[in-house]
């Protein structure tokens, strides 16, 4: 092999590891959470996303760190929030046809957390309303916000006009509005500043009129991980940041994101499974053990082969280019950082747990599934 692996990452019995494997590092974990702390001047401005981690484990950890309020994009995440006993759960998602009933479900099931959804039509409004009339209770509702991104959301411009029909609705009660900026992304963190200032000068103005509109304080719920240091250093304490990947980090934000010293918490490993010629070996890290999205030289990165380049891969294949295949045997072990861990994450039922260099437990990978029981 040609480099040692850092002293951080080794693992002793890594042979009893079948491969690809997912690998999760609690004590790094856990020093993420506290560095996420550190950033924010109270707990409460902390409403942290799930869907790096979609682990028991995980959340129970950040719990233990007095988190108590979590973000999630499914329903299956969502229930696994409501496992945990967490107070309070954002569905950062307009539940539509059959998952309005699944939601409705799931606030019934867990009395004593107080779940919310995204809303951003009066249709849909309206047809959670109707339900919840008729279930007789009320549904927490954040207004989602398209601040840039053109994905979901309403227009700032149209939510008074949203909320002046949503006011009429019995059964909805408004907390707040929802504006994830993932479009904002630049390495420079002047550039992220200077565009995430821009779109919230008008989300402090609609605020305003809301509060005025409803008679109550609400609550923004802002950002992800590469604008969480901008809105984390906001003086508001009406706005909640909600980064997600810091939980893991991976090899994208580390190298995008260098004011945020988050560690690597997560690997892949695979394993040598053919040395093709002098310079190429296949590994068993196919489409289905890292994410894929990205072009073919940022999927993974080996930090124990830090030259090595991918030049095919398929479903169940990767294969890369080397200096020289004679540094290598069949069966090596290659501890890989992927380069977008969030739907890493999701390709596992199971990761394995390693602490002071040994593999000693696993975390279950429970919100990987898209139904859980409701």
């Amino acid at each position: 092999m040609e480099t040692e692996i850092a002293s951080t990452y080794r693992i002793s019995n890594v042979e009893d590891i079948s491969t690809p494997a997912l690998v999760v590092f609690p004590e790094l974990v856990k020093n993420n959470i506290q560095l996420l702390m550190s950033m924010v001047k109270s707990v409460d401005k902390l409403r942290p996303h799930i869907k790096t981690s979609k682990s028991a484990d995980a959340i129970q950890l950040l719990q233990l760190a007095g988190i108590n309020k979590f973000k999630c994009a499914t329903i299956a995440e969502a229930e696994l929030l409501g496992d945990c006993g967490v107070q309070d759960v954002l569905l950062a998602y307009q539940p539509v046809g059959p998952n309005i009933n699944r939601f409705i479900a799931l606030v019934k099931r867990f009395p004593n957390t107080s779940f919310a959804c995204l809303v951003d039509q009066f249709d849909i409004a309206s047809q959670l309303n109707q339900v919840a009339f008729a279930e007789s209770f009320n549904l927490n509702i954040y207004f989602d916000i398209n601040v840039g991104m053109n994905r979901t959301g309403i227009k700032t411009d149209k939510v008074s006009a949203l909320a002046e029909q949503c006011s009429s609705l019995s059964n909805l009660i408004l907390l707040g509005l929802h504006c994830y900026d993932g479009h904002i992304h630049e390495a420079s963190l002047e550039a992220r500043q200077n565009q995430c200032h821009r779109y919230f000068t008008e989300i402090e103005q609609l605020i305003v009129q809301l509060n005025a509109l409803y008679q109550r304080r609400l609550i923004i719920v802002a950002g992800g991980t590469p604008t969480f240091p901008i809105h984390a250093a906001s003086e508001r304490d009406d706005v909640e940041c909600s980064p997600g990947t810091f939980i893991f980090w991976d090899k994208g934000y580390q190298n995008l994101f260098t004011e945020q010293p988050f560690q690597i918490a997560a690997l892949v490993l695979s394993r040598v499974i053919s040395i093709i010629d002098d310079k190429r070996l296949c590994l068993d890290l196919g489409h289905k053990a890292i994410a894929s999205e990205n072009e073919l030289g940022k999927r993974v990165f080996f930090i124990n082969a830090p030259e090595a380049r991918a030049i095919s891969h398929s479903e169940e294949h990767l294969v890369i280019e080397v200096s020289d295949t004679g540094d290598y045997t069949v069966g090596d072990v290659l501890y890989g950082i992927p380069y977008h861990i969030c739907p890493t994450v999701a390709l596992y039922d199971t990761a394995f747990a390693v602490t002071d260099n040994q593999w000693n437990g696993e975390w279950q990978i429970i919100a990987r599934k898209r139904k859980l029981t409701i």
